[in-house]
């Protein structure tokens, strides 16, 4: 389980460092640079920060207010390989990104303006740590109000950026996938039941969801 310890104390940074020796790591300095470079073009005030996958369910920092939220032009999908945390060099797991296009509905954080260079840096060593996605400001709507966050895209030049692998490909390697932090499954099935909790609707999703769980589902062996 991924916690806020562990990131301080760089066990997501050593687990990074065990893995098949062929992604290139970010050191500390490039990611709280990374990190700077963002928070520079804050707008004034606390900070937003959007979360699609497992942020929404375990976030790993401290914040103020969450509220629902819908980003349009990226959409959910699972696109980036990794090969450690909830999978392994022989077999790969998958984890979600934004892509261009569509929309995407998620939960948006409000981070004390005065703690934001602590909690953000929390953030960006569990997020940036091999350069996988790329920090951009969008524009969330929520039914109190638009904000102006930060939200994680995926890295089109990053050696593990998957593409867009077909339905039966993303489930096969989802069902299969374990490593260090668990299994890849829970982290698909822990973030369509949350989003399902927050009233969020992603079809693709649910749907994945439910061909994962089939395809690891007990198999019964045929009567005598």
């Amino acid at each position: 389980m991924l916690t806020r310890e562990n990131i301080l104390n760089g066990y997501v940074k050593e687990l990074f460092a065990q893995g098949d020796g062929k992604t290139p790591l970010l050191s500390d300095e490039e990611i709280d640079a990374s990190c700077r470079a963002t928070l520079s073009s804050a707008p004034p005030g606390d900070v937003w920060l959007f979360g699609y996958g497992s942020l929404i369910w375990n976030p790993t920092f401290h914040f103020l207010e969450k509220r629902i939220g819908k980003v349009t032009g990226y959409h959910r999908r699972f696109c980036l390989w990794t090969h450690l945390g909830r999978g392994r060099p022989d077999c790969p797991g998958l984890l979600l990104g934004l892509e261009h296009g569509g929309s995407c509905g998620g939960v948006v954080f409000r981070i004390d303006a005065d703690k934001a260079d602590h909690e953000c840096r929390i953030v960006w060593h569990r997020e940036m740590v091999s350069g996988s996605y790329v920090p951009r400001w969008v524009d969330v709507h929520t039914d109190e109000g638009d904000v102006r966050a930060i939200a994680f895209i995926i890295n089109h030049e990053h050696m593990r950026y998957a593409g867009r692998l077909s339905d039966e490909q993303v489930a096969d390697s989802i069902s299969k996938a374990e490593g260090e932090m668990g299994n890849c499954a829970d982290y698909l099935i822990n973030t369509a039941d949350h989003l399902e909790e927050l009233g969020i609707l992603d079809a693709p999703l649910r749907h994945l969801r439910q061909e994962v769980q089939r395809l690891r589902a007990p198999k019964e062996e045929p009567q005598k």
